[in-house]
C-alpha cells in the first residue's frame, strides 16, 4: 500500500490529512491482523464442533436434529449484526483518522495556539473529535456486546428442547434419560466453541471493514503514469515552451488558461503576479505532478506527456516556498539531490546556496539531525538545505517557486549570484516576490487569472506601465 502511495498522484495525497493516511498503516492494519488471528485459532474450534456434532447424530440423530434446527435461526440476527459492526468499525476507523489529524495539526501550530491565546478553543475541538470517537466505539462496543447474549439464549434454548423432547420420549416408553446423557453432555461442550465462533464472525465484520478502506486505496489507478509509447528525455539543454497550455483541479477550479512562453536553454524566467494567478501551479506542471488539461508542455521539442516519469524528473530540480526536511542530517538531506554525490560536491553544493556557514556551526556540523520537517532549523536554513539539495543534482531544469524568501539580503546576494554563475549551465523558473530577483530574469512572464499577460524584461515592462510596472510602483514586489 505505501508503495502505491509514493507513487500516486499528488491530487491523492493532497486530498486526505496525512495523519488520517497513516490510520491505514495502524487502525486498518491492526483490525485486518486480528481478524486473521481470530481465524487461525477458530480453526480449533471449527474442528471441535464437527466433532461433537458427530458425536450427536451417531449417538441420537433425532435429539440432534432439535437442536440443530434452532442453531440456523441464529444465522439471520448475526449477519445483521455483523453487517452493523462492519459498518460502525469502518465509522471509527475514520473518526481514529480524523482525531489522529486534529492532534497533529494542533500540535504542528502550538505557537500560534498560544500567541493568540486558542487554548479554549483548541480544547473544545478535541472535546468534539474525542467524542465522535468515543460514540464510534461504543457502537461497535454494542454490536460485538449483542452476540453472546444471543447465543447463550439460542444455547439454553436448545438445550431445554432436547431435555423436553427427551423427557416426553421417555414418558411415551421409548429410551431412558441415561440413553441421551452423552448427548447432553457433548452439546453442553459444544456451546463454548460455537460461541467463540459467532464472536469470530463480528471479528471478521471489523476485519473486512479495515480491508474495504485499504483496496479502495490500492484500487485508485493514478492519473499521471507513463504511457505505453513513453520515451527518455532525449539530450538538450533545457529548452522549455508552454503551448496554450490549461489546467483545472478536480474540484473545477480554474488553474491556467491558455498559458503561453518560450525560455531558451540557459535562460531564467520569472513568473510574476498576484495571488492566485497560477504561477506555482504552472511550476507543478513541469515535472508532471499533475498533467495538462488542454495545451502542451514542451521540453526539448518532447511533449513531457511522452516522456518516462523517472527519466524526466531526473532532469529537474524543486524547491518550494517553505520546503521540509527530512529527519535526517543535514548531509543525508543535501544528498537526496544526488545520491551518488561525493563529501566534497555535497560541501560545494552548500556553499553555492549559503548554507556552509551555517551547518558549520551546527552542533555536529553536516552530521547534526534536522528534526521531524527541519524543525530544528529556521526557515531560512531550510531553505538553503533544499536549495542546496537542488544545486547538487545539477539539473537541466531548475524550478525555484519563491524559494528564497525567507533569506535575508546578504545571503539572498550570495545564492542569486552562485545561480547567475551556474545560469548557462541550466534553464530556471523562478516564481519570485522580490524585485531583485526579478530584475536578474532574463525573460519576466506577468500572469493574472491563469494567464500570461504580459512578457518582457524588467525594463521593458516598466516602460509599458502595465500591471507588472503597477506591481513594482505599489510594492506588489518586494524591493
Amino acid at each position: 500500500m505505501f508503495n502505491h502511495l509514493v507513487q500516486t498522484d499528488i491530487t491523492r495525497i493532497e486530498r486526505e490529512a496525512p495523519a488520517k493516511l497513516a490510520t491505514h498503516f495502524t487502525t486498518d492494519a491492526v483490525s485486518i491482523r486480528e481478524a486473521m488471528i481470530r481465524a487461525v485459532n477458530s480453526l480449533g474450534d471449527v474442528v471441535t464442533v464437527l466433532g461433537l456434532i458427530v458425536s450427536m447424530v451417531y449417538m441420537d440423530w433425532e435429539l440432534s436434529l432439535i437442536a440443530g434446527l434452532l442453531y440456523p435461526i441464529a444465522a439471520v440476527p448475526i449477519q445483521k449484526l455483523g453487517k452493523r459492526v462492519r459498518r460502525a468499525s469502518g465509522g471509527m476507523q475514520e473518526r481514529i483518522g480524523e482525531t489522529a489529524a486534529f492532534l497533529t495539526e494542533s500540535f504542528a501550530q502550538a505557537r500560534t495556539v498560544r500567541v493568540y491565546g486558542m487554548e479554549q478553543k483548541e480544547n473544545a475541538r478535541a472535546t468534539l473529535s474525542f467524542d465522535r470517537l468515543y460514540v464510534a466505539m461504543l457502537n461497535i462496543t454494542k454490536g460485538r456486546a449483542r452476540v453472546d447474549p444471543l447465543l447463550e439464549a439460542l444455547g439454553g434454548a436448545a438445550v431445554a428442547a432436547v431435555l423436553g423432547f427427551a423427557g416426553w420420549r421417555a414418558a411415551m416408553g421409548g429410551a431412558t434419560l441415561g440413553d441421551f446423557s452423552g448427548f447432553v453432555a457433548a452439546l453442553l461442550l459444544a456451546a463454548r466453541p460455537l460461541r467463540a465462533l459467532g464472536s469470530f464472525h463480528a471479528a471478521i465484520q471489523e476485519g473486512l471493514a479495515g480491508l474495504v478502506r485499504i483496496f479502495s486505496i490500492l484500487d485508485e489507478k493514478p492519473a499521471v503514469t507513463d504511457s505505453p509509447t513513453a520515451i527518455p528525455l532525449p539530450a538538450g539543454h533545457g529548452h522549455l515552451v508552454f503551448n496554450h497550455v490549461g489546467f483545472v483541479y478536480n474540484d473545477g477550479r480554474v488553474g491556467l488558461d491558455g498559458l503561453s512562453f518560450e525560455v531558451q536553454p540557459g535562460q531564467t524566467v520569472a513568473l510574476v503576479g498576484l495571488s492566485g494567478a497560477g504561477k506555482s501551479t504552472a511550476l507543478s506542471l513541469v515535472p508532471r505532478l499533475h498533467d495538462v488539461t488542454s495545451g502542451s508542455i514542451m521540453l526539448d521539442g518532447q511533449d513531457v506527456r511522452h516522456l518516462q516519469l523517472a527519466s524526466l524528473r531526473g532532469a529537474i530540480a524543486y524547491v518550494s516556498q517553505d520546503p521540509l526536511l527530512f529527519d535526517v542530517s543535514v548531509y543525508d538531506n543535501i544528498l537526496i539531490g544526488k545520491p551518488s554525490a561525493t563529501q566534497a560536491e555535497v560541501e560545494a553544493a552548500a556553499r553555492a546556496a549559503a548554507a556552509d556557514s551555517f551547518i558549520l556551526d551546527l552542533p555536529n556540523g553536516y552530521q547534526t539531525s534536522v528534526g521531524p520537517g527541519g524543525q530544528r532549523l529556521s526557515g531560512g536554513q531550510r531553505q538553503r538545505v533544499a536549495l542546496a539539495r537542488a544545486l547538487l543534482r545539477d539539473p537541466r531544469l531548475l524550478l525555484l517557486d519563491e524559494a528564497t524568501s525567507a533569506l535575508d539580503s546578504e545571503n539572498e546576494a550570495t545564492v542569486q549570484q552562485a545561480l547567475a554563475q551556474m545560469r548557462h549551465q541550466r534553464t530556471t523558473i523562478i516564481v519570485a516576490h522580490r524585485l531583485s530577483t526579478v530584475r536578474s530574469a532574463d525573460l519576466v512572464v506577468v500572469m493574472r487569472e491563469g494567464r500570461a499577460i504580459e512578457r518582457g524584461t524588467h525594463d521593458s515592462l516598466m516602460l509599458q506601465n502595465g500591471l507588472y510596472a503597477r506591481l513594482v510602483r505599489t510594492q506588489g514586489l518586494e524591493r
